[in-house]
């Protein structure tokens, strides 16, 4: 059974920072693209940013030079660390597993990050 379980998310001021994670079983980590998605109501899921099983990232531009994706396969986790916080970044955030050579994903269930004064 494929677990991803989220935390970190929580309410932080603007211009805070938090650190999510995202810990995966039931899979075989390593090989999988991570990435982390955000979504506020009313609005489709949008992508935040990726992490190959090489290590490549991707980064959406409204967080680019703020956000940072890193990955510890030893602890089969995905990490977003976000740094400047702004109450644009307010939303659900998930964490997706994916693995290309098959087209199968897997979602978080989500954590909730609420950048307010």
């Amino acid at each position: 059974q494929v677990q991803l379980v989220e935390s970190g998310g929580g309410l932080v001021q603007p211009g805070g920072s938090l650190r999510l994670s995202c810990e995966a079983s039931g899979i075989i980590f390593s090989i999988y693209t991570m990435g982390w998605y955000r979504q506020t109501p009313g609005n489709q899921r949008e992508l935040v940013a990726t992490i190959t099983s090489g290590g490549t990232t991707n980064y959406a531009d409204s967080v680019k030079g703020r956000f940072t994706i890193s990955r510890d396969n030893a602890k089969n986790t995905v990490y977003l660390q976000m740094n400047s916080l702004k109450p644009e970044d307010t939303a659900d955030y998930y964490c997706r597993a994916y693995r290309l050579s098959t087209n199968q994903y897997y979602w978080g269930q989500g954590t909730q990050v609420t950048v307010s004064s």
